[in-house]
């Protein structure tokens, strides 16, 4: 079913500004309209924006209808940021992964098709940086769509449900890492990441290290809060700084401002995409909706 998009038409098509999960209690009411149905939550917050990051997957094994009841819901041109199981990342600390990993795509993971967008992996913030470790893993992860399914065949019986492995399309696929220890900041970290053409997560917090070092082909930032994790919001000045962030990115260019380890990226247009997390006190939708309104008018100058 196509549904219509309701904010943000004239926003260039590769940026994509948008929130980190949907299913928040404090939200109804003040974002989604007093009344609507939980179920729809989605489907409203997909008109909104043209992104969310699904989270479930970060917290356990999904099953194929899942995937496929979350593409239904959202509008054509939507796209999903998918949060990789955190038994890889938290538990195996990405050691023994290729089962795991497997088992993540063939829960039905390619059931998005091409809803389907970058795969974000998050690291606990005890994981220090392990060149090789690192680089066996980056070794590992499938970059279309053939190879992902070719992968997802070695999956074990831990599934939910009857593996899905079909694709409708040889897509590429996306990989981001988003890193919370400060042993990170190191070229060859860097360079691995432009190796495998993966990208370094943006991530704006008080907690953990924040740097713009671009490498691949499409920027990833995550902002949690500018003062407060998880809580504070964004003012004026910082979603003016953020807008012109994303505009130099989506350029082919870099901020100003950038916060960099290694040497500056080749220039090129790039797909950008930006998700808050800042949601414990209701400021995610509101903050993003800013931010698509500024970089709209950045870009239409």
């Amino acid at each position: 079913m196509t549904r219509a998009r309701k904010v943000d038409p004239g926003l260039d098509p590769g940026i994509r500004i948008g929130i980190s999960g949907w299913v928040y209690a404090p939200w109804r009411g003040v974002f989604y309209p007093q009344g609507l149905p939980r179920k729809r939550e989605l489907e409203y917050a997909a008109r909104q924006f043209r992104s969310i990051e699904i989270n479930g997957t970060f917290y356990g094994m999904q099953r194929p209808d899942a995937f496929a009841s979350w593409a239904a819901q959202t509008p054509d041109d939507f796209v999903f940021a998918v949060k990789a199981p955190r038994f890889i990342t938290h538990i195996r600390r990405l050691q023994e992964a290729e089962t795991p990993l497997a088992n993540f795509i063939a829960s039905g993971l390619l059931r998005l098709g091409p809803k389907l967008g970058p795969i974000l992996w998050q690291f606990p913030p005890n994981f220090r940086f392990d060149p090789e470790r690192i680089e066996a893993f980056l070794r590992l992860l499938p970059h279309d769509t053939k190879a992902a399914a070719r992968l997802g065949l070695r999956h074990d019986d831990r599934l939910k449900a009857p593996a899905w492995l079909k694709i409708d399309a040889e897509r590429k696929l996306r990989h981001a890492f988003e890193i919370r220890h400060e042993s990170f900041r190191s070229r060859a970290f860097i360079d691995l990441l432009r190796h495998y053409d993966v990208a370094l997560v943006c991530a704006d917090t008080v907690e953990w290290p924040r740097l713009m070092d671009v490498t691949a082909d499409f920027v990833y930032c995550r902002l949690h809060g500018s003062e407060e994790l998880y809580a504070s919001g964004y003012d004026d000045k910082a979603l003016d700084d953020w807008a012109r962030r994303v505009a130099a990115w989506a350029g082919g260019g870099e901020p100003d401002d950038a916060e960099r380890v290694g040497s500056r990226a080749r220039a090129r247009r790039r797909d950008v995409f930006v998700y808050f997390d800042n949601d414990a006190k209701v400021r995610a939708p509101a903050d993003a909706r800013a931010l698509v309104e500024r970089v709209t008018a950045l870009l239409s100058r």
